[in-house]
This record gives structure tokens, sequence and C-alpha cells, in this order.
């Protein structure tokens, strides 16, 4: 059914506003609005995407001597520690042993675990926080799929970890982004299916995750992101009818 189209109930046209579903009580007895919103975490709701290229940058001069380009950081986002280690090597023409390549990334993760440090609720990216609250008083569900094994100690830092209803862990999914298992988890443990979901991301490899998981896509960036079903400049663009308006647009 579309936006505003009139529905037929005892040979007599109604007509329900579908977007946004701010009035859920009516929508959600037909199943119009979505029910679930799956965040990534780095650049969506923090901008802990810097402090993780950092940290490779640091390994990577520690170790190898050499410098990363900026252009490599699009390539390292919203992907696992170990697949972002295996595009740095392949970047620097190396190969390391399996043992190697473990010390590596556990020597990354704990130089950017130290950066985390600090981390507060200041550094939740505009526009995020009131999302979330807008979100919860509407009674969606919300749920973290994010590449990071980090995300329960981020969320907890940001004053975010009771705002979730569940956290979908990297560790136990078969494949990472852009392969759909971190979506699917994360609705999963919402009981929800993925169709009544919308997922967030700045991230071409998790634009494709989501797309793939099929649910509404919302991407956060440039033209990179084109793949979305809708696509926002920023964080601070983003609200819960222009959210619910792409769900409803392109479900």
């Amino acid at each position: 059914m579309a936006v505003g189209q009139a529905l037929l109930l005892n040979e007599e046209a109604v007509v329900i506003q579908l977007t946004p579903c701010l009035k859920r009580g009516v929508t959600l007895m037909f199943g119009f609005c979505m029910k679930g919103v799956l965040f990534d975490l780095d650049g969506v709701i923090a901008d802990t995407a810097v402090f993780h290229f950092a940290a490779w940058r640091k390994l990577v001069r520690d170790h190898f001597q050499a410098e990363l380009p900026d252009e490599l950081e699009e390539k390292t986002k919203g992907v696992s520690r170990e697949d972002s280690l295996k595009v740095i090597l392949d970047y620097l023409q190396l190969t390391v042993s399996d043992e190697e390549f473990a010390a590596l990334a556990a020597e990354k993760n704990e130089a950017y675990v130290d950066t985390l440090e600090d981390l507060k609720p200041a550094h939740i990216l505009p526009g995020i926080a009131d999302l979330i609250s807008d979100f919860k008083q509407a009674g969606l569900k919300l749920g973290l799929a994010s590449a990071s094994k980090n995300g329960p100690i981020i969320l907890d830092k940001l004053g975010l970890a009771d705002a979730f209803d569940a956290i979908a862990d990297p560790a136990k999914v078969a494949q990472g982004k852009p392969a759909p298992d971190i979506f699917l988890a994360a609705a999963a443990a919402l009981n929800l299916q993925p169709a009544d979901c919308v997922g967030l991301e700045d991230s071409v490899a998790g634009v494709t995750a989501i797309n793939a998981a099929g649910m509404v896509s919302i991407g956060i960036g440039g033209a990179e992101l084109a793949h979305a079903s809708e696509r926002f400049e920023s964080t601070s663009d983003l609200s819960y009818p222009a959210i619910e308006a792409a769900w409803q647009a392109n479900r």
C-alpha cells in the first residue's frame, strides 16, 4: 500500500497516513510500520573509524616502515579487523604467517582500544542521540550490527548500552560485510524479519550487506553509497520521519 493510499473498510474509504508512523497504534495493527533499526557503529553512532585507521597506520609504520594512503581507509571501513588487515597486506604486497597475522591483528586492537579510554557521550555523532531517543519512544527495536568486536565497550562508554535491545556478535557470523550475515543475526536477535528492518551504514561494504539481507538500506555519506535505498549526507540529516518514509518507499 502506498503512502496515504485509501484503505477500504466496510465499503468506506479511509485514508491512513503511513509516513511517518508516529501514531503507531493504528498503523502497527495493519503492519505498515518498520519495526527495527540496525545500526553500524563506526561512522554512524560515533566517529571511531578514524581511530581504527590511525591504529593501522601506526602498526604499518612500526612493522613495515611504510605509509598507508588516505584512500585505503574506505576499503577498511565497515569490515572486520581480519579483513581490514588482509586489505592492508594486499596493498603492501606482503605475505605473513598465520601466527604473524594473528599477532598483528591483536596488536592493532590493543592500540585501538587504548584510544577509546577517553571516549564519552560527547563523541556521539550529531543527531544520533536524538534519533535513538525518538526510535525508542516510538517502540522500535534497536540492534547493533557492527564488525567491531569492541561494540559493547564503545556503546557503554557512549552511554548508549541500555538503548540497544540486541548486539550481534561479529565473532559468531560465518562471513563479514559485505555478506549480510551480521545484519541477519541482528534482526534474528530482535525476533524480527529482515523486511521489517532498516539498516544504517556509512561504508560501501555495509550498504551492500544490508541490501543482501533484504532490508532497506540507509547510507550516510557521499556518492560512493549510491547503491543505498536512500542516502543522507551526514548523521545530522537523519530523522525518524525521514527514515520511516524511506522504509515505506523502498520496502
